[in-house]
């Protein structure tokens, strides 16, 4: 660890291609982090035009197979109104009405009790599809209540105009879930007298309303007035099935959020989660087409397009993790080549910092060799050249200079040294002259006390003295010209030496 610090903190290189890779990716980050929040905003709102696209082909779809029903039993409604007296007929009609019509399942037409007296209590003309859809079955009874009890009968009785009943829940238990277009039927004097039930599977109308979807893993859902599935690719939600029982069996909280807004009329959409996975839930109440002569009631239905959050951002998080590891890798490569291009380009500087070193330790003949880059590390390099010579040079030149100065001390040394012998030679010959004088004129200051003092000597007493006198002086005469000699010849030589 310590080691790579000193990596990134001691090498130049290293430094300038880390600021450089860093500002690139800062530069690439803010890039990236704008296009792909965009790019998101982009496919977020192509997935929503996709939905309400498929939702209003959807409504469309699911309006024109409702529109087919109603259209097809309001053309036998009016003929079979014209025979109502005639129990016989109704079978006619029932079974046609379900042979003319492959969305059909079935048709009732059932009188209120002894309409038909002939008939016993009840009567009612009952013919449906069979599963296989090869042919058409006729039944006595529907359902496991009596048929004036029944919701399909009871409401449009209530209320005397047509409508779709939500799916039925007292049917038998193998019995397909329907639902229900109802016709009130109605005397000559405008009595209630019956009702024309014309049944639609929801398992038809889910395979017909599944074929259209935005993409691989989605599909539609309708719902009734009370939260049932009324078109759902799962058959087993069609029965006795809600949106709301799905919460009772452990459902995420927020599909209850969505089917609010759905059972409330709303149009938009929402973030589910479904089993562990998100899922967007577009939403839209189903509205019915304006035709003429048709009886538009609110059916409270809603019509939902559920989009796995993987159909709408798969291609995009996929393509965001190409984009983020090619941008890693070309970060990763960016930076092994600014470091390799900018070494490659520091190369004179590492060697300059080694001449430098070695100059700093006294190898002043470092050779620093010409530089082939036109650039400052170029002339940096050939700048350093020239002083790297210039030193040389003044070095080889203070060498020289010290070589004969201590040439010249060495004279000096050797001329000092005899400049003090010849200074203690000079005293020692002063001394012995001295000496040598010294006795003369002792001998000279006795003989002329001695004359002085004498007030009548003999002659040749003087004249011995006398003589005495001469010889001495003579002898210091010869002593005091002898040293004059010797001096004039030191003069002499140190005028020469000098």
């Amino acid at each position: 660890m310590l080691r790579l610090s000193k990596l990134f903190t001691g090498k130049l290189s290293v430094r300038i291609s880390l600021k450089v890779v860093l500002l690139v990716a800062m530069l690439l980050a803010a890039a990236l982090f704008t296009m792909l929040h965009f790019s998101r905003k982009t496919v977020k709102h192509e997935a929503m035009l996709k939905a309400e696209q498929t939702l209003e082909s959807t409504v469309e779809h699911i309006d024109n197979v409702l529109l087919s029903v109603e259209q097809s039993a309001g053309n036998v409604y009016f003929n079979m109104c014209r025979h109502l007296d005639n129990p016989e007929m109704m079978h006619m009609y029932s079974r046609g009405l379900v042979e003319s019509n492959p969305y059909i399942a079935g048709c009732a037409i059932a009188f209120e009790p002894y309409y038909y007296k002939d008939k016993g209590e009840s009567f009612m003309a009952y013919y449906y599809r069979s599963a296989t859809g090869s042919e058409i079955i006729q039944a006595k009874s529907f359902g496991n209540t009596p048929y004036h009890q029944q919701k399909w009968y009871v409401e449009p009785m209530k209320k005397g105009t047509p409508l779709w009943t939500d799916p039925l829940e007292d049917l038998d238990a193998n019995s397909e879930t329907i639902i229900t277009f109802c016709l009130p039927i109605s005397d000559s004097k405008g009595k209630r007298i019956g009702v024309m039930g014309v049944d639609v599977t929801i398992n038809m109308l889910s395979r017909i309303v599944q074929s259209a979807k935005p993409s691989e893993h989605s599909y539609s859902v309708l719902l009734g007035s009370d939260g049932s599935f009324l078109v759902h690719p799962d058959g087993s939600k069609l029965q006795d099935e809600t949106v709301y029982t799905q919460l009772e069996h452990g459902a995420d909280p927020s599909l209850k959020k969505a089917a609010d807004a759905m059972m409330a009329g709303e149009k938009g959409f929402k973030r589910i989660k479904i089993d562990g996975k998100l899922y967007y839930v577009f939403y839209e109440p189903f509205t019915r087409n304006e035709v003429q002569g048709r009886y538009l009631e609110s059916l409270g239905w809603s019509v939902g397009i559920v989009y796995p959050e993987d159909d709408i951002f798969g291609d995009y998080d996929r393509l965001l993790m190409y984009v983020m590891l090619i941008a890693v890798f070309g970060i990763i490569l960016l930076a092994l080549l600014c470091q390799f291009f900018i070494h490659r380009r520091l190369l004179p500087l590492l060697f300059l910092t080694k001449s430098a070193h070695r100059i700093a330790n006294g190898h002043f003949d470092e050779p620093i060799p010409d530089s082939h880059q036109h650039d400052e590390i170029g002339q940096l390099q050939n700048n350093f050249q020239q002083m790297q010579q210039a030193l040389a040079k003044h070095v080889n030149e203070l060498e020289k200079l010290d070589v004969e100065l201590q040439s010249q001390g060495e004279r000096l040394r050797v001329a000092y040294h005899q400049a003090q012998a010849a200074d203690r030679l000079k005293t020692s010959f002063l001394h012995n002259m001295t000496n040598q004088m010294l006795t003369p004129v002792q001998i000279i200051s006795d003989r002329v006390n001695k004359l002085s003092h004498l007030q009548t000597s003999k002659s040749n007493d003087v004249d011995h003295m006398a003589d005495d006198i001469q010889k001495q002086g003579e002898v210091i005469t010869e002593l005091l010209n002898h040293l004059l000699e010797l001096a004039k010849e030191a003069t002499g030589k140190e005028g020469k030496d000098g």
